[in-house]
C-alpha cells in the first residue's frame, strides 16, 4: 500500500506555489493602467459624491443603501469586475501565445493541470486585491457624507458590517466565477472578447429572462448575495433568489468545472505560433 509520502501532491503544490510567484510579479505588467482606471471608476464616483454631498442625515441611510445596491450591481459587477476579469484572466493562456512564452511552460516537467491551477490562482490573487478593496473603500465612501461620527458609527455596527463583508464576499465569488469563464475562454478560443461580449449581453439581460433562465448565469446567484434588495422593475421577471446555500457551492462548483475543462483543453494544445 502506497504511504501518503509516494503521492506527488507536495510536489505539484510547490509548483503551484511557484506558478502563482512568476504569475503574480507579471499579472499587471503592461495592463495596469487599465486595470487601476477600471477598479477607481466606483471610488471616483463615489468620492465625488462624498466631496460634493455633505449635509446627509442618519434618516437617508436607506436611501443611501439602495443607491449602493444600485451602483454596485451595475458598475462594480457588471462593469468594473466583469471586464477586469475579463483582462486578467484571459490572457493567462492567450496573451501568452501572443507573446510566444507558453512553449516554456510546456517545456517544463510541469502537469497541465498543474499549470492551469497555478495561473487561475495567480489571476485570482491579482482580481482579489484589486477588486475588494475597491468594493470596501465604495462602500466606505457611501457615508462619508453622514460625517465622521456617524461613518464610525455604521461601521461598527452589526447591521454595516454585515453589509460590508456581504458585498466583498459577492465581490470575491465573482473574480472566482468570472475568472473561471475566462480562463477558460482564454484557452480555448483566439479570439476570448467575442464570447466576453456574449456573457456580457446575457448577464446584462438576466432581468428579462424567464425563472429557469435567470439560473444559468454568474450574475442571478451573486446578487441573490446582496444584502440590500433592489426596488421591483416593472420590466422585469421576477425569480426568487437563491439561497446562499446554493449560490456559493454553485459558484464553487462551476468554476471547478471549468478549471476542470480548461485543462482538458491545455492539455490537448498545441503551439502553432506561426498560424497566429
Amino acid at each position: 500500500m502506497r504511504s501518503p509520502r509516494d503521492f506527488p501532491w507536495r510536489t505539484w503544490a510547490s509548483q503551484v506555489r511557484t506558478i502563482v510567484g512568476i504569475e503574480a510579479r507579471a499579472a499587471l505588467g503592461g495592463r495596469s493602467l487599465v486595470l487601476l482606471l477600471l477598479a477607481s471608476l466606483p471610488v471616483l464616483l463615489l468620492g465625488a459624491r462624498a466631496l460634493f454631498g455633505h449635509g446627509r442625515t442618519p434618516a437617508q441611510i436607506p436611501e443611501d443603501e439602495v443607491i449602493f445596491a444600485v451602483l454596485y450591481r451595475t458598475l462594480v459587477l457588471r462593469l468594473v469586475v466583469f471586464f477586469g476579469c475579463v483582462v486578467v484572466f484571459t490572457r493567462l493562456f492567450r496573451g501568452e501565445v501572443l507573446d510566444k512564452s507558453l512553449h516554456y511552460y510546456f517545456l517544463a516537467p510541469v502537469r497541465r493541470g498543474v499549470l492551469v491551477t497555478g495561473k487561475y490562482l495567480s489571476g485570482l490573487l491579482t482580481a482579489l486585491v484589486l477588486f475588494v478593496p475597491v468594493t470596501a473603500v465604495s462602500w466606505l465612501l457611501l457615508y462619508v457624507p453622514l460625517g465622521a461620527h456617524e461613518l464610525v458609527t455604521r461601521v461598527t455596527s452589526g447591521q454595516g458590517i454585515r453589509h460590508l463583508l456581504a458585498y466583498c464576499t459577492v465581490t470575491a465569488l465573482a473574480c472566482i466565477g468570472y475568472g473561471a469563464v475566462f480562463t477558460l475562454s482564454g484557452a480555448a478560443l483566439r479570439n476570448p472578447i467575442v464570447p466576453a461580449v456574449g456573457i456580457l449581453v446575457w448577464e446584462s439581460l438576466n432581468a428579462l429572462l424567464p425563472p429557469l433562465l435567470k439560473k444559468i448565469s454568474v450574475i442571478y446567484y451573486l446578487e441573490s448575495l446582496c444584502p440590500v434588495p433592489l426596488p421591483i422593475e416593472r420590466i422585469a421577471i421576477l425569480a426568487t433568489p437563491s439561497s446562499p446555500a446554493v449560490a456559493v457551492p454553485g459558484i464553487l462548483a462551476l468554476a471547478a468545472a471549468l478549471l476542470v475543462a480548461t485543462s482538458y483543453v491545455v492539455r490537448r494544445m498545441e503551439i502553432l505560433y506561426g498560424t497566429e
